[in-house]
């Protein structure tokens, strides 16, 4: 019965748990990955320039200032002083980005153009 029970959880588990597979991202590859590109977060949508700005908007335009230290995404907000950053991984597919913040909480871009 134990085993019945095991099985049944493990098929019944949505398919979005089974198909999370990252790829970490490395010093670079970030960067490549997020020149002169665009993500949509739900709701919001961020730019990345090649001059080291950024532009989200969430119903407002909030620039900022983004670079790769390490084999991290860092980014500013003025007038803030601090650089905030996280660790990148792209979805096998290429098709998002996902964004780990100190704690682990990730926050999921998929690309736009």
């Amino acid at each position: 019965m134990r085993l019945l029970l095991g099985f049944i959880m493990v098929f019944a588990l949505p398919a979005q748990v089974f198909a999370a597979d990252w790829t970490p991202l490395r010093g670079a590859e970030i960067a490549v990955a997020l020149d002169g590109r665009g993500l949509d977060y739900d709701g919001a949508n961020q730019r990345f320039f090649a001059s080291g700005r950024t532009l989200y908007n969430a119903g407002e335009d909030s620039w900022g200032y983004w670079r790769v230290n390490g084999d991290k995404y860092c980014s500013q907000w003025p007038p803030g002083q601090v650089w905030d950053c996280y660790r990148l991984e792209r979805s096998l597919d290429g098709l998002s980005l996902r964004f780990l913040d100190p704690e682990g909480r990730p926050f999921v871009g998929k690309y736009v153009e």
